[in-house]
């Protein structure tokens, strides 16, 4: 099995056990061996399709002085990972500095119709790689995703960004055939309850919600 591409979740066909990741470990040296072996053993092991997979978290203003800022989408295409839905789990990881921020289309589909200049988007990356999210330090979103049966939230989601882990249970639509498997939904995330400050500059005059709105499509495709 080849190494992993450039990361977001998928889905695990059954319950499993959490993912333990190593102290220090960057997120595929953790989990990656378990595949393998899984594999090995003749598993059925699926990897995400970065092609066919989005993460778009919704960036939105908030304070007096919103109306000269913008909202901002930002974006994951190079996720990966693995799924193992027989053993009931699933990981997969993105790396922060390949986030695109306010791709038109995205930005159609959340609703904003707004267009930010050149000069503002790079600064928005900016602040968001540099002093908001800590990238160079942290620089990769890991997460832990298995299926739960019998509630209306089916994906358990354990998610490790900027040094802080939490587990969130949240709606999915889960599809499978004999091409692929796939997971979507939304969920709405704190930045606080991962230990990072919202941007805000004029004494809160001008500033980032604390929320994040996020949706996404998550596809996986079987291992030769």
């Amino acid at each position: 099995m080849k190494r992993l591409l450039p990361l977001l979740v998928l889905l695990a066909g059954c319950a499993g056990a959490p993912l333990q990741l190593r102290p220090g470990a960057a997120g595929p040296e953790a989990y990656e061996p378990w595949y393998r072996q899984a594999a090995a053993a003749g598993n059925k092991v699926y990897a995400i399709d970065a092609a066919q997979s989005l993460i778009a978290i919704t960036v939105r203003r908030a304070g007096p002085l919103s109306r000269l800022g913008h909202d901002h989408v930002v974006a994951s295409r190079t996720l990966a990972g693995f799924a193992a839905p027989e053993q009931g789990r699933a990981d997969f990881y993105f790396r922060l500095d390949q986030l695109t921020v306010d791709e038109p289309q995205l930005r159609r589909e959340a609703g904003l119709d707004s267009t930010p200049s050149a000069a503002a988007i790079e600064g928005t990356r900016n602040n968001m790689l540099g002093t908001v999210l800590e990238a160079p330090r942290f620089p990769l979103v890991v997460m832990h995703a298995r299926r739960v049966e019998g509630m209306d939230k089916p994906l358990r989601l354990t998610i490790t960004l900027h040094g802080v882990t939490r587990t969130l249970d949240v709606p999915a639509r889960l599809e499978t055939n004999n091409q692929y498997i796939a997971a979507s939904g939304t969920l709405q995330l704190r930045q606080t309850d991962f230990g990072i400050t919202p941007l805000s500059v004029m004494a809160g005059a001008l500033s980032v919600q604390d929320q994040l709105d996020l949706r996404f499509r998550i596809v996986a495709r079987p291992v030769p």
